[in-house]
């Protein structure tokens, strides 16, 4: 929720700039009153008609005298946004309200608020309040819908003031904004098998003691309802306080989901292209590890890691799972291609720390990039890779046999890897790669994936 500033009913200028500005602010009404009443008053000075004078003066007078009323009046309001939520999926709405009250001992006039909301997320949503008494409050709201990713802001506010007679309206912007983001739309995976189970990864998970020994023993302080059995009393001598022998930590599985951004691996663009199924599938995969328990990172092809905490970059431990995963789920709103043509550095971030299930989704490959992926697979406890033939996106025919030998390659290097046709469900592909992976186990069991 986002408070706007206060502006004052007279911006601040009292002089000759802010009446300048109030001037500037006559409707096609006013200023059409003002040029007949001015017209009429020189027709009746050549004419020498006092009536027609008279007429005139009224007709100048009657906008100038609204634009010193409304220039000169001293009101103040407060506004307030909020968002709910602030993070949605691509075709799913949000929505604003937008919260007005007079703070000053005047009612107000004619007022009305519009707020600015970029083109992407509909049109621009505008309210006419007729009057609210000394103290009142106004509550109005909107709905925002985007098919694009994304991070949008909304805002500022803008409150337009005119007078009664629709003579002169003035505009006060709000310096407060939003921000809206737009993350990828995930499918729900189904629960898949586990197949040549190795501890450390799948489910399969180690249990490594805190001490080696009583020597070895690593104490920390006394917590209220710890177990007095546990209490080491040598550290207990040694500090002063009460210590208590560490208990047992589970070594959780490892995720990593690669996601390939380079601009010369996809073709086309829109909703419906390679590139925005292949960021959609990586958020679903995300999603999807970090509910079975896994520790997880989103790697791109430019070697960076997020959320970029912990051991290695791995997000998603006990204490932080939602947290890891709105992180990986912004920086997935606003991710783009990249201008590197090769996985070197996603490659050289896998050799230090490649432990656990490797994730890929992939664009076009050339020989020389298969190799490389193809290499990566060899300290994962499991890989699968997707790999998307963008010009059959581009135009809807079938994969070609180009990517059907590079799906073969990565095969034949221990991946499970799948080709991507066009309008295909990462559900339907994520159970059939469980298939495959369970006719390679029989023979060269790498591990299992959930």
């Amino acid at each position: 929720m986002t408070s706007a500033a206060v502006p004052d009913g007279q911006p601040g200028d009292d002089g000759r700039g802010g009446l300048r500005t109030a001037l500037s602010g006559l409707t096609t009404r006013g200023r059409s009153f003002l040029a007949a009443g001015v017209a009429a008053a020189v027709c009746a000075y050549v004419l020498g008609q006092a009536d027609l004078l008279r007429v005139g003066l009224l007709l100048a007078v009657l906008p100038l005298i609204c634009v010193l009323v409304l220039h000169r009046t001293r009101y103040r309001v407060a506004t307030s946004r909020l968002l709910t939520p602030q993070r949605v999926e691509t075709g799913t709405e949000a929505r604003v309200r937008l919260r007005m009250e007079n703070v000053s001992k005047l009612p107000t006039g004619l007022l009305m608020l519009q707020d600015h909301v970029p083109y992407m997320l509909g049109s621009r949503p505008r309210f006419v309040l007729d009057r609210v008494e000394a103290g009142g409050r106004r509550e109005v709201s909107y709905r925002v819908r985007s098919d694009l990713r994304g991070r949008f802001p909304l805002g500022p506010l803008q409150l337009r003031l005119s007078d009664p007679f629709g003579m002169c309206e003035l505009t006060r912007s709000f310096s407060a904004y939003d921000d809206l983001t737009v993350v990828p739309r995930t499918e729900v995976l189904p629960p898949t098998g586990l197949f040549g189970e190795t501890a450390g990864y799948g489910e399969g998970r180690q249990r490594t003691l805190a001490l080696a020994g009583d020597d070895d023993v690593i104490p920390r302080a006394y917590r209220h309802g710890d177990d007095l059995r546990r209490v080491h009393w040598r550290s207990t001598a040694r500090y002063g306080e009460l210590m208590v022998r560490r208990e047992e930590q589970p070594q959780r599985a490892r995720c990593t989901v690669l996601l390939d951004t380079r601009e010369v691996a996809y073709r086309g663009t829109g909703p419906d292209s390679a590139f925005e199924w292949a960021v959609s599938g990586t958020a679903s995969a995300l999603v999807h590890m970090l509910e079975r328990g896994y520790t997880v990172r989103l790697l791109t092809d430019t070697g960076s890691a997020v959320p970029g905490e912990g051991s290695e970059g791995f997000g998603g431990s006990v204490q932080d799972p939602a947290d890891s995963a709105g992180l990986m789920m912004d920086t997935l709103a606003v991710v783009d291609h990249s201008e590197g043509a090769g996985l070197s550095r996603a490659s050289d971030v896998l050799r230090t720390g490649g432990d656990g299930l490797l994730v890929a989704f992939l664009g076009d490959l050339d020989e020389e990039q298969a190799a490389l992926v193809a290499r990566m697979r060899g300290r994962a406890g499991a890989a699968v890779a997707f790999v998307l033939d963008s010009g059959a996106w581009l135009t809807g025919g079938s994969v070609s046999g180009a990517v059907e030998d590079r799906v073969r390659q990565l095969r034949e290097a221990g991946w499970t890897a799948l080709a991507v046709p066009p309008g295909a469900r990462l559900a339907d592909l994520w159970q059939q790669a469980a298939g495959v992976r369970a006719e390679a186990a029989a023979d060269t069991p790498y591990g299992g994936w959930s």
